[in-house]
């Protein structure tokens, strides 16, 4: 039930309960009062028939057999009473005395004062209804506007969570109550995370560029190395070393958010005909009828990217075989291995991180590149594992422009579209379970 649902609920609860006493009390002290003024009007009548009685010997109300049996014992005990009772004739107040030769009785109608109460009911039942109609409907528009600054609350939570950390909720707060100071803890902790990230993507980006200088002698002295296995692996290594930074480069320059993709019209299944050859690995594509024809407007180069890591992820950490199919903008890369770690599933993939126990938890490069590459052309690229086993990675691409349409991205080469070197697909495929085996 939502906060809303249960303040109203509350509200409705509560004013049903105070208006309902409220109303009982008002009823039995009408009900008092009206009995109270009868009888006391037939104590009255019945002293006025005794003061007959004793001066002229007579009354009319002598032995009067509709007396209520009750009062008649009474009575025969030497005592006077009242009593409310009804009767053929109605509900009437009666008050009886003993004399000497009987009974002298009165009867007051009491038919009008029930219809007054009656009436008087009748108005405690609407003025019940107004008032808890009226409070519910106050405390529904109040728990709409708590409920309402909670929900901006919670949007901008989840905004946060899911990587815009500029957002800020303390403008759509209104007010200085406690709803307001949640909108502004939270705008603090959105601030603290938003440089913490900003400190860690300017770290990432320094030390690609620190290391690049450095890098590129020790590559030119490698190369100068005399032949031989010494001279291989040192140069095995170092070709290792500039790969991890160049792909720190690349990660950089995707978190800046300052990527522009080049578009250009691609047939899908030749794209990734051509991306399976470039990987080298052996993979089983499968087209769906009708997806063999399918064209999209993407960027290739970027495409590249993304399919090759998922490619080289699965050849590297699941189990044979790889396949990768297409259906319409659809592309999925399944392998069938143990599948993905629960922390890729639940947090997405997370650089620097591998699920190998030696190197700590979480995820490499590859993953966050193809992540970053995929949110650059507008796809969505999610990860899963397949209920008969395997791990499944989807990639959606965005619909095609239609013939015509205007594309605010500028079309261009299918190269590097970020000033680096364009990898090849699945040179730094990051890793599903981990980035890269260490060196």
């Amino acid at each position: 039930m939502t906060l809303r649902r249960q303040i109203a609920t509350a509200v409705a609860a509560i004013s049903v309960l105070v208006a309902v006493a409220v109303g009982l009390l008002v009823h039995q002290a009408m009900i008092r009062q009206h009995v109270d003024q009868a009888r006391a009007s037939a104590l009255t009548a019945l002293d006025s028939a005794l003061g007959a009685y004793a001066r002229d010997g007579k009354v009319a109300g002598l032995d009067d057999p509709a007396l209520p049996p009750r009062l008649r014992a009474l009575v025969a005990d030497g005592r006077r009473g009242s009593l409310l009772a009804g009767g053929p004739q109605g509900e009437a107040m009666w008050a009886a005395g003993p004399v000497q030769g009987g009974v002298v009785s009165v009867r007051v109608d009491f038919e009008p004062d029930r219809a007054a109460i009656a009436d008087l009911d009748r108005i405690i039942l609407i003025t019940v209804v107004a008032s808890v109609f009226t409070t519910v409907l106050v405390g529904v528009l109040v728990a709409d506007r708590i409920s309402r600054r909670l929900r901006t609350a919670a949007t901008a939570a989840r905004g946060i969570a899911a990587g815009r950390t500029d957002t800020r909720i303390g403008e759509l707060v209104d007010g200085r109550d406690e709803v307001a100071d949640l909108a502004a803890a939270v705008d603090l902790m959105s601030r603290a995370l938003h440089r913490r990230l900003e400190d860690e993507q300017q770290f990432t980006a320094d030390v690609a560029h620190e290391l690049r200088t450095p890098l590129t002698g020790l590559v030119t002295a490698a190369e100068l190395l005399p032949p031989g296995r010494p001279t291989q692996l040192v140069q095995n290594r170092v070709q290792v070393l500039r790969s991890l930074v160049e792909d720190l480069l690349e990660v950089s320059r995707l978190d800046a958010n300052v990527e522009t993709p080049y578009l250009s019209a691609v047939p899908l299944d030749r794209a990734v005909r051509r991306t399976v050859t470039l990987t080298g690995l052996d993979v089983e594509v499968e087209v769906a009828p009708g997806a063999a024809d399918t064209s999209v407007r993407t960027d290739l180069r970027r495409l590249d990217r993304i399919l090759g890591n998922l490619l080289v992820n699965a050849d590297r950490h699941g189990g044979g075989p790889v396949r990768l199919g297409v259906d319409g903008l659809r592309i999925t890369v399944r392998d069938h291995g143990p599948g993905f770690p629960d922390d890729l599933l639940r947090h997405g993939p997370k650089r620097f991180r591998t699920s190998v126990r030696e190197r700590g938890r979480g995820h490499g490069l590859g993953l966050t590149i193809a992540t970053g590459h995929a949110r650059v052309i507008g796809a969505a690229l999610t990860f899963a594992n397949h209920p008969d086993g395997g791990a499944v990675a989807t990639l959606v691409l965005p619909p095609t422009v239609t013939p015509g349409q205007d594309d605010d991205r500028a079309d261009g080469p299918a190269g590097d579209s970020t000033g680096g070197p364009a990898h090849g697909p699945g040179q730094d495929a990051g890793e599903k379970r981990g980035e890269r085996p260490a060196p």
